[in-house]
């Protein structure tokens, strides 16, 4: 009897605890899956919308919608044993926004994309940044980091300088004193948010990075698994994300191997009107180095030209694999010439072996593609004619 009391004891201590990551677990649910090849996330921390027409000030926050500037952006990459890639890129990055209408398309702050054309459109801009497909996205409130550091018990950073600063209309106060510290989830919330020193917003970028590395230091010790649930349970109050049971399952597959986290700022220089100008040759190298997958065609540049085809056959080709996920294709002029269609790749063989597989048709060569392409796709006589 003495046993079986214990028994319900420990059941219902071991429900309490779990208790606050239900809500999670019964949409995600999934059981961890060893990721085939590299997840990548989208994670961005999405400002609130004060209500302008209130009797008081400061303006109350809205109703969280999550349609706000993106203040944090963050390509995260996962991984099987554990490895995760984090690309930090600055909240001023000058881009070209593709937002679905017309009138809020075009040149602005990357920040910007989310209020434009909404989280899709946010994912579309960091694509074309980055030439990096994107498996699902999270936007967190800005409430989310505050919940997320005080479920993990808080964290331990280093604070460089004196951080004194009071914005009432923006619901911000910061006041932290230099030097190694265990800072609250306010206190996190006013660290990240500073942008009052020399570097602006790259010193926010820096500082979210320092936060990651804590955080993922925190939370994998053993010591912490205990408060796993909540940080569960904060995250899931705090998120709009589409990401599927799947992605999930990978995700969850890849951190079993306990997270090793390395931090990289997204190449560029300081433009006009405080911008972030991007390096594209800057981030091409970077992200073949930590980002690309050798085994998936989509991670790679794509040259299309069409030298027996049918017409239209380039852009239909064209069309299609930017459907598929693929990120950085374009039409080449190369001479015309009687041939089949023929697949180029050099160090990018493994993934042109996908492709070749995915279209069903054309043959290998291996040297003689279009300048600055990963692969060539020369499309010959034996080109299906486009519908």
């Amino acid at each position: 009897m003495a046993v079986r009391i214990l028994l319900l004891l420990a059941l219902a201590g071991l429900l309490a605890l779990i208790s606050p990551a239900l809500p999670a677990l019964s949409k995600y649910g999934a059981f961890p899956r060893t990721p085939e090849r590299p997840v990548n996330l989208l994670l961005a921390g999405a400002t609130p919308n004060y209500d302008e027409t209130a009797a008081v000030w400061p303006y109350p926050a809205k109703p969280e919608d999550y349609s706000g500037l993106t203040d944090t952006i963050v390509l995260a990459q996962l991984r099987a044993g554990g490895q995760v890639e984090i690309l930090s890129i600055p909240r001023d990055t000058w881009v070209n926004i593709p937002a679905p209408n017309p009138d809020k398309a075009g040149y602005g702050k990357i920040n910007a994309s989310n209020p434009r054309g909404g989280p899709e459109t946010l994912v579309k801009a960091v694509q074309n940044l980055t030439g990096v497909p994107i498996d699902g996205y999270a936007l967190l409130s800005l409430n989310a980091l505050r919940d997320l550091t005080n479920a993990s018990g808080g964290v331990s950073l280093d604070v460089p300088e004196r951080m004194k600063y009071d914005d009432n209309a923006g619901h911000l106060h910061v006041d932290l004193q230099p030097g190694m510290q265990h800072l609250s989830g306010a206190q996190v919330e006013g660290f990240l948010r500073f942008r009052h020193d020399n570097l602006g917003d790259i010193g926010r970028v820096t500082r979210q990075q320092l936060y990651f590395q804590a955080l993922g230091h925190k939370l994998t010790s053993p010591l912490n698994i205990w408060r796993w649930p909540g940080v569960v349970s904060a995250l899931d109050r705090n998120t709009k994300t589409d990401l599927s049971r799947d992605v999930v399952a990978q995700v969850l597959g890849a951190l079993l191997g306990g997270p090793k986290i390395n931090t990289q700022t997204l190449p560029g220089n300081f433009g006009p009107s405080g911008t972030w100008t991007p390096d594209r040759s800057g981030i091409r190298e970077l992200v073949a180095k930590s980002f690309s997958d050798p085994n998936d065609p989509r991670s790679r540049s794509v040259a299309i030209a069409n030298i027996d085809a049918p017409a239209g056959a380039a852009r239909a080709l064209q069309n299609k694999l930017i459907s598929d996920g693929y990120s950085n294709v374009w039409i080449a002029n190369l001479q015309r010439v009687s041939a089949p269609t023929t697949f180029i790749a050099g160090e990018a063989s493994a993934a042109l072996s996908t492709l070749k597989a995915d279209l069903g048709y054309g043959q290998v060569q291996p040297a003689g593609g279009a300048q600055g392409a990963d692969i060539t796709i020369l499309l010959g006589r034996d080109t299906p004619v486009p519908n």
